[in-house]
């Protein structure tokens, strides 16, 4: 299984990664009330800058927390079964729940996605660059869950290993 291990490191790298976007998203919230009120310029490119960060730190997020056990976890209930049993469960999750929706996603948004990236599509309001970006992310998203799906539904159960 060494490719799932190379898939499980790339996706931990690029989770880790991603986890930094978070200082410039906070720089970038906290400037626009100066820039607009102060300078009265570049205060609509924070915005735009920061709803790209947002939306690819949104993106490694979610992987991170099914990373983490603390997504889509009802915990309260699980902690009664037993470990393999809640090992099951997050395996049969990712196959029958995480993985399907995240194929749908990538075929149902291709369209919307392919226009804005062969167009380097700019933001509506203000015409800055990157708003394919905030689409791209989408993608990311999906394709970080599909490889968390598979690490989760093909690794080895730690029980059954000598």
């Amino acid at each position: 299984m060494g490719w799932l291990n190379q898939l499980d490191y790339l996706t931990g790298r690029v989770i880790g990664a991603m986890q930094w976007l978070a200082l410039p998203l906070v720089v970038l919230l906290f400037l626009q009330w100066p820039l607009r009120d102060i300078f009265h310029s570049l205060s609509r490119e924070a915005n735009d800058l920061g709803q790209i960060i947002f939306a690819l730190y949104v993106t490694a997020s979610v992987t991170a927390a099914t990373r983490a056990g603390t997504h889509l976890a009802a915990d309260t209930l699980a902690q009664r079964y037993a470990a393999r049993t809640r090992l099951r469960l997050k395996r049969i999750g990712a196959a029958v729940g995480l993985a399907p929706w995240a194929l749908f996603i990538l075929f149902a948004s291709k369209g919307p996605v392919m226009s804005s990236l062969q167009n380097l599509e700019a933001f509506p309001d203000s015409y800055n660059p990157g708003y394919f970006l905030i689409k791209a992310a989408l993608w990311i998203l999906a394709l970080l869950i599909i490889a968390q799906g598979a690490i989760d539904v093909l690794r080895p159960d730690p029980a059954s290993e000598p």
